[in-house]
């Protein structure tokens, strides 16, 4: 993947141009527009068929534009212009136009920055979802901004500390959710937010918010309508003779593997991963899409000592810890594509972000329910619940019920099942604040322009499980394996078309993707719209007790772990136990944890 990075200074004390200059990065361009500005962009280059297009760069006396990715134009003018002469230099004149508001113009996957060094001027953004990263540090007159955090931390007039609430953040979460990152001082930008500098004034702001209204139309016509949509995102991500997919077997893979086909005269080639491994295998199923549209299936069975090659390669590519275990299977996935000659991959990642497949949802619609029960029907039922042994499963249930949204979703978290005590040093504890994860989770739940409950998730959803955690593991891996990715499921047209499904209809009661199933149906195999969800989920929980080198190398890294006086060794300790006694799958998900941020302090 390529990437845009650089800095800019109202400081009379700003660093030379050439410290970015002297960055390790291949076919980097630097563009100086003052003694005080610098920026780069890299392109990415892949082997074979071509390569990732490099930022597109505009610069005049007045203004520098660098824009990363594959934006589309909202503005007749602009789309124009950028067809002529660059979506940077429309990035530029719509800026030149229309002050900040020219972000409200481009949709699809983006991030830019925008100077003005003689206004003292500088905008960053990323674009609606969030799908290109952007992060930034500023500290007394100078910004330093990149697509990647190790872009920002190499800098020698950057002085980066790791962040104890990150790791907290980080054991709670498997990921770091935006804005905060593994380093002390610098951010990420969140989806569709923007940063401004003017005259040494910083403001952090969305400048857009995606609207949720009901369509008019009847059922019928909207269940012919989401055809017309996918068929249209999938030809906006530009597949060609040398573009294949990943296909696990699911509704969003299976989709997005059938709508392509249709683009193309001959049988394209689509790649499965499988593990040998009960409940966790689902090569049937992507078979079963294979055959349904005659493409060509390309298989490959992830092993343990797969899992172990892969760990610390995998720890090193990521610029901060991420606990993401699918990514293994997503990397080798993506490998085996590149072995077979591709050079783009498309994915079904969003699906469920946007249609309501998440089980959490129908979840969360049954607790849900409580809140319209009486209230004196409440005072006589949850004194009984509380008192009256039989009725211990009503009382579970009416406990989670009174736990207000967002927070009801976090009820089974590590980190709120065992004290926190227990789990880290009291040092440690002392560093962070265990509340802000769930005020993270709270703050981007008002912030989503509806009340329905549903829609509410899946706004959540496309911030904490889509932008800070699929697309980071699917882009990052691919970006490792030397393919780019496309997401036809995430193409500005069909993501508003989902905004407009009424809830009701996106889930018939609980039941998940009601309403993309019934417009699926004669189109997807019969087993393919019956089965559950499951995808590239890892075995590590399960391999771990079976495999003695997994194992060693696991107790290894938690003994490391445990020496850098953060957790308490006596968990840790426990957590084996737990592993080896208990729930195999469920216990591992926090020794896999502890292993990626081992190894990610390890590695940097």
């Amino acid at each position: 993947m390529s990437s845009i990075y650089g800095w800019f200074s109202v400081s009379k004390s700003a660093p030379s141009p050439g410290m970015i200059d002297s960055q390790r990065n291949a076919s980097k361009c630097l563009t100086a527009t003052s003694p005080r500005v610098a920026c780069q962009h890299k392109r990415a280059e892949l082997g074979g068929h071509g390569s990732n297009a490099a930022p597109a760069i505009y610069q005049s006396e007045r203004i520098l534009a660098i824009i990363d990715g594959t934006p589309q134009w909202q503005d007749s003018a602009l789309a124009t212009l950028a067809k002529q002469q660059g979506d940077a230099h429309a990035l530029a004149e719509g800026f030149l136009r229309d002050g900040r508001a020219v972000l409200n113009k481009i949709s699809g996957p983006f991030a830019c920055c925008l100077i003005a060094p003689e206004n003292h001027y500088a905008l960053l953004a990323v674009d609606r979802l969030g799908i290109r990263p952007l992060a930034f540090y500023w500290q007394n007159g100078h910004l330093i901004f990149g697509s990647q955090l190790d872009q920002i931390a190499a800098r020698p007039d950057v002085k980066v500390a790791v962040d104890p609430q990150a790791i907290f953040n980080y054991l709670y979460a498997h990921i770091i959710p935006s804005p905060e990152t593994i380093y002390q001082g610098i951010a990420k930008l969140q989806p569709a937010e923007c940063l401004e500098i003017s005259n040494g004034q910083i403001d952090r702001q969305f400048y857009w918010q995606r609207p949720y209204h009901d369509s008019p139309l009847p059922k019928t016509a909207l269940l012919a309508q989401l055809h017309t949509e996918l068929e249209q995102a999938t030809a906006l991500c530009l597949p060609d003779q040398h573009t294949g997919a990943f296909l696990s077997g699911g509704l969003d893979s299976s989709t997005v593997v059938g709508k392509f086909q249709k683009l193309m005269p001959h049988p394209i080639d689509a790649f499965t991963i499988g593990f040998d491994a009960a409940g966790y295998d689902e090569m049937e199923y992507a078979r079963i899409t294979a055959k349904h549209f005659n493409v060509k299936l390309h298989e490959y069975y992830v092993t343990p000592a797969d899992v172990l090659h892969a760990i610390p390669l995998i720890a090193k590519t990521y610029d901060e810890p991420f606990g993401n275990a699918s990514a293994i299977p997503a990397y080798y996935c993506a490998k085996l594509a590149k072995e077979q000659g591709m050079t783009k991959l498309l994915a079904g990642d969003g699906g469920d972000e946007i249609f309501a497949g998440n089980a959490r949802y129908a979840k969360q619609k049954l607790f849900d329910f409580y809140r319209y029960i009486p209230g004196i029907a409440k005072s006589i039922l949850e004194p009984l619940a509380a008192n009256i042994p039989p009725l211990r499963k009503v009382k579970s249930y009416i406990d989670q019920a009174n736990i207000p949204m967002p927070e009801r979703l976090e009820t089974y978290n590590f980190l709120h099942r065992t004290p926190l005590t227990e789990i880290f040093s009291g040092d440690f504890l002392r560093q962070v604040n265990p509340n802000l994860p769930l005020q993270n989770l709270h703050n981007t739940y008002q912030h989503a322009a509806t009340d329905d409950l549903v829609k509410r998730m899946l706004f959540l959803d496309n911030k904490f499980t889509l932008a800070d955690n699929d697309l980071r593991k699917v882009n990052r891996m691919c970006e490792l394996a030397g393919v780019d990715v496309r997401y036809p499921m995430l193409q500005e047209n069909l993501v508003d078309f989902a905004a407009t499904i009424p809830s009701n209809w996106l889930m018939q009661g609980i039941g998940l993707r009601s309403f993309y199933r019934a417009g699926m149906k004669g189109f997807l195999p019969d087993a393919t719209l019956a089965k559950s969800k499951q995808g590239f989920g890892l075995p590590f929980g399960v391999w771990m007790s079976t495999d003695k080198d997994l194992k060693d190398f696991a107790e290894a890294n938690l003994q490391s772990i445990a020496n850098r006086d953060f957790l308490n060794p006596a968990y840790i300790k426990k957590l084996l136990q737990l592993h080896q006694s208990g729930d195999a799958s469920y216990y591992g998900v926090m020794i896999w944890l502890l292993i990626m941020l081992e190894q990610w302090l390890s590695t940097h």
